[in-house]
């Protein structure tokens, strides 16, 4: 008596997951970012969510939730429902906290379901030439070899272990050389300037401005390639450290269990959006470059990038909290 309807109802369920992925999306959206306004991840969702209105005609929300370095707003869409309407906007700590916190709430492999990247960032290295009077990394790391104990470098986590890395490569032994811890870029910045410190990584939408300025002197950038922002920076490869590679990447996550049909299209839609002539000039004003992928692709990436930053986490003597 009853079959006919719990054969209606198993075909609907069946049905479902297609159907979803069509209309999607017919509400708004809400992008998660889990840092300040005005950052530059802030800036990248910003300009997405109007693209993907443009392309979808809903309106996708900026929503941002600072704190706990990601890990508030990152905790939020974990736990989220996975219908396609909370998104993160997430950057390579997804690869890196793991490492550095013990405890975190969430795990990005278990609680998330990876979209597609958007764009990579890389790191400028930069030294006061009236302070430092190098013009290459080559240079500079003569100039550290010569003066053991009276070199100082500083800035966050990533400057760091970008710094470490440095000098695995190179041959110097970070103990021989200060690190100052800063919350910020901008203080790194001034005592940059003011010769307090001898060299920094600055990430290459803040620090190739910099450099541009003419009060700072660009290096080296810390990806495989250089940007198309600034063709005249060298690589660290180029300069000498072979297999050096170190960027900060933006990407895309839905929480876990998201409809799989939802997921490719959103990642469509993001690297439709990034890819665009308008989508590549405002990349090239950050000083980022496109980085298109896959849900599946993303989620290798993912893999092989919490490896990495692992070892090299490790190598720079830092202790999760």
């Amino acid at each position: 008596m009853n079959m006919p309807r719990i054969f209606l109802l198993v075909l609907a369920l069946a049905f479902a997951s297609p159907a979803t992925a069509q209309t999607w999306p017919s509400k708004p959206v809400t992008i998660v970012v889990p840092f300040l306004p005005g950052a530059g991840i802030d800036i990248l969702a910003r300009f997405l969510a109007e693209r993907l209105h443009e392309r979808t005609g809903q309106p996708f929300i900026v929503e941002n939730k600072p704190g706990a370095f990601s890990m508030v707003g990152t905790q939020q869409v974990a736990r989220a429902a996975p219908d396609g309407y909370t998104v993160l906007l997430g950057t390579v700590s997804a690869a890196m906290n793991v490492h550095l916190f013990k405890q975190l709430g969430y795990d990005h492999v278990r609680d998330f379901t990876p979209i597609t990247t958007l764009a990579m960032a890389a790191f400028v290295l930069l030294v006061n030439p009236e302070v430092v009077p190098v013009t290459s990394v080559a240079e500079l790391t003569g100039y550290i070899r010569t003066r053991p104990d009276k070199i100082a470098y500083g800035g966050g986590t990533p400057v760091r272990i970008a710094s470490a890395f440095y000098f695995s490569l190179a041959g110097l032994r970070r103990e021989q050389l200060t690190f100052i811890p800063y919350k910020g870029e901008i203080q790194a910045l001034n005592d940059l300037r003011g010769g307090r410190i001898h060299f920094t990584f600055l990430a290459s939408t803040f620090g190739i401005q910099q450099a541009r300025e003419g009060k700072l002197r660009a290096l080296a950038i810390t990806s495989t390639k250089r940007t198309a922002a600034a063709p005249d920076i060298p690589t660290m490869a180029e300069a000498g450290l072979a297999n050096y590679d170190l960027v900060g990447w933006y990407a895309m996550f839905m929480p876990a269990k998201a409809p799989k049909d939802i997921a490719q299209k959103l990642a469509e839609l993001c690297n439709a959006s990034m890819a665009s002539e308008k989508g590549r000039e405002f990349l090239r004003t950050l000083a980022m470059d496109p980085k298109p992928s896959s849900p599946e692709d993303f989620a290798q990436f993912l893999n092989d990038e919490t490896a990495k930053w692992g070892r090299l986490i490790k190598a720079a003597g830092i202790e999760p909290q």
